[in-house]
C-alpha cells in the first residue's frame, strides 16, 4: 500500500505502483468516442501516463494542459491523460480546452486503477486513481514513474519528460 495525502490527511491506495524497468500490463480504456484502447495498440511509441482523479479539479486539469502543450514538441511519443472521469466529460473538457495533442481515456468499464495498484481505497476520493505520471518506452518498460505525495501538487514534468531522452 501506497501513503500518500489528500490536502495533508493520510491516504492510501491498493499497492505499490510498478517499478522502473518492469514492463507495463496492457489494458483496456474507453476513448471519448466511447471504443476501447489498448496499450498494445498504440504500437511502438513511447508513452507518457499522465493519471489522475478528475478533470473536475484545478490540478488535474492544468496536468493535462500542460502534457498537452508538451507533447507538441515530442517524437514518436503519445500522451495519455486517464481519469475516472466519464467519457463524455473527457471530451467537453478537450473540446473547451482544445485538448488536440493527447489522448484522453476513461477507467470506466476497467480495472486499470487495480491492475496498476493505483487505486485510491480510502477517504473521500475512494475508487478514483491517484496523481501518478509513468513512462514507457516503445516496448512499455517502465522508465519512470512517480506518484506525486500530495494528491493535490503537480508532478515534476521536468524529471519526467527528461526520463523520455534516456
Amino acid at each position: 500500500m501506497s501513503k500518500i495525502t489528500f490536502k495533508g490527511n493520510p491516504v492510501n491506495t491498493k499497492g505499490v505502483i510498478l517499478a522502473v524497468g518492469l514492463n507495463a500490463p496492457d489494458f483496456k480504456l474507453v476513448k471519448t468516442d466511447l471504443s476501447e484502447m489498448s496499450l498494445m495498440s498504440i504500437g511502438k511509441k513511447k508513452k507518457i501516463l499522465n493519471i489522475f482523479p478528475s478533470l473536475d479539479t484545478p490540478t488535474c486539469a492544468i496536468s493535462v494542459r500542460r502534457f498537452n502543450k508538451e507533447a507538441t514538441d515530442l517524437e514518436n511519443v503519445v500522451v495519455l491523460n486517464i481519469s475516472a472521469d466519464l467519457p463524455f466529460a473527457q471530451k467537453r473538457f478537450c473540446g473547451v480546452e482544445g485538448i488536440n495533442n493527447s489522448v484522453t481515456l476513461s477507467t470506466f468499464r476497467s480495472s486499470f486503477a487495480k491492475d496498476y495498484n493505483l487505486e485510491i481505497i480510502d477517504s473521500p476520493l475512494a475508487g478514483l486513481c491517484s496523481r501518478v505520471i509513468m513512462i514507457l518506452d516503445e516496448n512499455n518498460k517502465v522508465l519512470y514513474t512517480e506518484q506525486v505525495l500530495e494528491i493535490t501538487d503537480e508532478p515534476n514534468y521536468e524529471k519526467a519528460l527528461s526520463s523520455l531522452k534516456c
